[in-house]
């Protein structure tokens, strides 16, 4: 055979062949699955409120997923619905997904951080301007057996006070019967989360915020950060989902910081959706601490926030650190 010829053959067969590859490339790949609604759960409260803006959006129809949105009065009523698969992506405290995580050996992953430390000391008078000015004094406060507490003796252990000893801590069992023992006691000393501080203030003359818990947390640069809510997935429907789970997450992300940077609009959508009333929450929303922290920043200050709790009582994080497969790493 000529070598023109045998040229022109493999010229003939390089163009055929680019062809077929080119018409494989063109041709459509397999859709990837998609959830025909995802269904996210939060809490009455400042884990709810970095949410309003999606649900806004979602109500408009200008969200990029078909979400169906429900809002709770406790942990408590999510928690079942989110193992039985009845919820996909739900707001709940930090502590609460670690025990989650491990008393279902893993069937939820933490997504993002949404709300850092909402605790605060209050008082009616200006007795205490440091904790150390605790010293001798009664703390009212609620959240016995959970985080606040255990928050809050590992923050005056690491200031040298005695939590047994140096204090009185005297609990009640919902934050409101906390409010009304303000209205009647002077001088008394309480811990509240918001936004329970702004509705206090609007019903007691002259409380005043004492110490921001989430800024002395901070100041012991202890490597965590002092966590309230965290945003938790199902990892069946994340790994099945994912893709639509990380759009759901750009939107959060989107949807948090607009709750911090349009108070106003804020405060009116978490009162249409029935988280908060919009007088307290446009007076509370600045000291909310609402956030979104993903991947290797949430694992650091999520980890470390659970250590602290764990040292204080295993029982709280569900009697064991989870390991890495709880952080979603997309």
């Amino acid at each position: 055979m000529k070598p023109k010829t045998i040229l022109a053959r493999i010229t003939v067969l390089t163009l055929l062949l680019s062809v077929i590859l080119l018409a494989g490339c063109s041709q459509p790949g397999k859709a990837m699955p998609q959830a025909d609604q995802i269904r996210v759960a939060c809490m009455k409260g400042p884990t709810g409120i970095g949410l309003v803006h999606l649900m806004d959006q979602n109500e408009q129809g200008q969200a990029q997923n078909p979400y169906v949105f429900s809002i709770h009065g406790s942990a408590d009523e999510i928690t079942p619905k989110l193992i039985n698969g009845e919820l996909d992506l739900a707001a709940v405290p930090a502590n609460l997904a670690s025990v989650i995580y491990n008393n279902t050996q893993g069937q939820v992953e933490v997504l993002a951080i949404n709300t850092l430390g909402v605790n605060y000391l209050v008082e009616t008078g200006t007795t205490v301007k440091s904790l150390d000015d605790l010293r001798g004094k009664t703390i009212v406060a609620s959240g016995k057996g959970s985080s606040p507490e255990f928050a809050l003796r590992y923050l005056l252990q690491e200031n040298g006070i005695d939590p047994d000893q140096d204090v009185t801590l005297e609990w009640k069992s919902e934050a409101t019967e906390v409010v009304a023992l303000l209205a009647q006691t002077p001088g008394m000393v309480a811990m509240l989360p918001q936004p329970y501080v702004a509705v206090a203030q609007g019903k007691v003359p002259g409380l005043n915020v004492a110490i921001d818990l989430n800024a002395v947390w901070k100041d012991l640069d202890n490597g965590s950060l002092m966590i309230t809510g965290v945003l938790v997935g199902r990892k069946a429907f994340v790994d099945q989902y994912e893709a639509q789970v990380e759009t759901f997450l750009e939107e959060y992300q989107s949807s948090t910081r607009l709750a911090n940077e349009s108070i106003p609009k804020t405060a009116q959508l978490t009162e249409k959706y029935g988280i908060v009333a919009a007088a307290a929450a446009e007076k509370a929303i600045p000291q909310c601490n609402i956030t979104y922290l993903a991947g290797a920043d949430m694992k650091t200050a999520l980890s470390g926030y659970l250590e602290v709790l764990m040292a204080q009582n295993a029982k709280s994080i569900g009697g064991q650190l989870p390991d890495d497969a709880f952080y979603f790493q997309p």
